[in-house]
């Protein structure tokens, strides 16, 4: 309920309300954007809305800036709101807006491809003229996360062998343009792009990617006082100063790691003990560049020589050259690698929360694969689900920027929206059931009638999906908690809690 105070003041405020904002309050509701922690909104349902309110003022989660909206799916009636129309960090909750868009705008069979073209001419067993890999933005191009589908640049260089090839002279270039060549987003942490790092962390993007672009470094012990053993996979892409030493003690690393940005070379100090072994993941700076040399090792494994092979990304060649470099002037696709559909990626984007994945879907999207015009089609699709997006911002596809800003309001709508898409079923399909395994709901709401999408950053929580009433009623559910000074884990259970308020 609203304190007496603002009881008093609404007949005097609503007008003005109305005039600067257009928006009509519903009856029996009003959303104050700065109300006081202790006054949440009007209940649409008493009952759950009373259930919510007690969960959220009890404990130190009350300490959190909360925004929720419950709606039915289908009826547009809203359920229960608080601070609807403020903006909150989505933290990986933005992958719902990216997965509804690729979706919307793309469809749920669609399929990368990255395709190997050849201009030039074949002399007995030498190729002379020019190699070009030209991608879609594909994620999956030679990625773990795909098993059984082997290393692409491997069979292709493989099969070149096969076919009698012994010499590859003339220039082996990239075609990025698909994707805009900014690597990183706006508001990244700096510490994604030059530290450690996984499919779970910020990680460079591009219009061809490789093995989830990122190097493995594999550190195992040496003999005590000399320099630990240190393998990079795919070799010799990666620089590595080895500074540490292996100490005679059996436990407690020490290891630092150094990279500077756009790099790459990491330079190794401290040490490590005698009974030490880890591996780490770097994120590349440069992925075409990244595509191209790995491609150029696999041609000299499969016994084809590359001495006279030059690297060029297409970015960095003149207008008159890049106008060459086209497949319907003449070069002709040697190999063509597809990707799995889009609903299969979407549904590694969003149950395991690969933010790789979700920032490269988010780029293709759009007709130059930039942020900007990625966001613009994400403002498209919310408007025709009838949601504002004066205090929506988006910078990244994953959630990883602390630029992005999203309402739960909107974020409610686009579910509603998508349940009656023709996308809906993969759609629901990418979001994680409660206790489902390997999934961010694994240890989570086991039991419970629901698909959702957690998010999860500094003072930051999500937890976003379609849960069913128990009439059997579904609704869609925005919970967002920012700024919150207590543990995480406190926040995590009351959207939990929130949760089984609303199936129970």
């Amino acid at each position: 309920m609203l304190p007496a105070s603002a009881r008093r003041l609404f007949p005097l405020l609503l007008p003005a309300l109305l005039f600067t904002t257009g928006i009509v309050a519903p009856t029996g509701a009003l959303a104050e954007p700065r109300a006081p922690r202790s006054a949440l909104d009007a209940p649409r349902d008493p009952a759950l809305a009373g259930e919510i309110n007690s969960i959220i003022q009890d404990g130190d989660a009350e300490n959190a800036f909360w925004g929720i909206q419950i709606r039915a799916l289908g009826t547009g009636e809203v359920l229960y709101e608080h601070n609807p129309q403020q903006s909150f960090l989505p933290a990986s909750n933005m992958k719902l807006f990216t997965s509804a868009t690729a979706l919307a705008a793309l469809g749920p069979e669609h399929r990368y491809k990255t395709t190997l073209y050849f201009d030039g001419e074949i002399d007995g067993s030498v190729m002379r003229g020019d190699l070009i890999v030209k991608g879609t933005g594909d994620p999956t191009f030679g990625s773990s996360e795909v098993p059984g589908a082997g290393d692409p640049l491997k069979r292709w260089a493989q099969a070149l062998a096969q076919m009698g090839v012994t010499r590859v002279e003339g220039r082996l270039i990239g075609d990025d343009d698909a994707l805009g060549d900014r690597f990183y987003a706006e508001g990244w942490d700096v510490d994604y792009i030059t530290t450690q790092s996984s499919r779970l962390i910020g990680v460079s993007v591009g219009g061809l990617t490789y093995r989830d672009n990122l190097i493995r470094v594999e550190i195992r012990s040496g003999e005590a006082g000399a320099a630990p053993q240190v393998t990079t996979r795919p070799r010799g892409y990666l620089d590595v100063v080895n500074r540490a030493t292996t100490s005679a003690r059996q436990r407690g690393r020490a290891l630092d790691i150094e990279r500077s940005f756009g790099d790459e070379q990491i330079t190794l100090t401290g040490s490590v003990p005698a009974t030490y072994s880890g591996t780490f993941f770097m994120p590349v700076s440069d992925p075409t560049r990244y595509v191209l040399r790995s491609l150029r090792a696999d041609l000299r494994q499969a016994g084809i020589g590359t001495e006279e092979l030059k690297l060029a990304d297409i970015d960095n060649l003149s207008e008159e050259a890049r106008a060459e470099v086209n497949p319907a002037e003449g070069a002709r696709p040697l190999f063509v690698h597809y990707s799995p559909t889009l609903a299969k990626i979407l549904r590694t984007v969003n149950k395991e929360s690969n933010n790789f994945y979700a920032d490269q879907v988010f780029r293709s999207f759009s007709a130059s694969g930039t942020a900007n015009a990625s966001e613009n089609r994400v403002k498209t699709l919310l408007e025709r689900a009838g949601a504002s997006t004066d205090a929506i911002s988006i910078r990244d596809g994953s959630g990883l920027s602390r630029k992005d800003l999203v309402t739960p309001a909107a974020t409610a709508k686009l579910l509603d929206y998508m349940a009656s898409h023709s996308a809906s079923k993969a759609f629901r399909a990418s979001l994680a059931r409660g206790g489902e395994p390997e999934t961010t709901l694994q240890y989570r709401l086991r039991g419970q009638s629901v698909r959702a999408k957690t998010g999860s950053l500094e003072f930051a929580r999500a937890l976003s999906g379609y849960a069913t009433l128990p009439g059997g009623r579904e609704v869609a559910f925005a919970l967002l908690a920012n700024n919150y000074a207590g543990p995480s884990y406190e926040v995590t259970q009351t959207f939990d809690r929130i949760v089984r308020a609303i199936t129970s």
